[in-house]
């Protein structure tokens, strides 16, 4: 089971892909289900759920959402502390997971909550999209 989550005594996120995968090809399906540990619904308003790829490394990042949905309260103004919500996107031909020397490009399913007082976590599970070989510096 792939699970991420939140900081310190906060109540954690359940992130979960379908078949356990955590590699994908281009023009593949990614999907999956998203829940909340335990009850958080007086807190929690809306959670919102993002599929994206984001640059690390040297020089300035890039980000970019593939996928996103968002999860409003129910009409009683607040979430089902017990509900599980899914996702799935068809995922595009670039770019590619990749780890360089100096650059690196991540895929991840991120989900945030956003709080009744205005604060907001979020936590987040990394997927390889496609097979790009690692940078390996060659010696002289």
């Amino acid at each position: 089971m792939n699970a991420s989550t939140f900081a310190g005594n906060d109540p954690r996120i359940l992130i979960r892909f379908d078949g356990d995968k955590t590699a994908y090809l281009p023009g593949e399906v990614l999907s999956g289900e998203f829940s909340l540990e335990r009850a958080l619904a007086p807190e929690v308003q809306r959670l919102k759920l993002a599929v994206l790829w984001r640059t690390e490394g040297k020089g300035d990042e890039a980000s970019a959402v593939h996928h996103a949905q968002d999860v409003p309260a129910e009409p009683e103004g607040q979430l089902d502390p017990y509900g599980t919500w899914r996702f799935q996107t068809q995922l595009p031909p670039s770019p590619l997971s990749y780890e360089g020397f100096l650059l690196k490009v991540c895929w991840c399913v991120r989900v945030e909550a956003f709080l009744s007082d205005g604060q907001n976590r979020a936590g987040e599970v990394r997927f390889r999209l496609g097979t790009v070989a690692a940078f390996q510096p060659t010696s002289p």
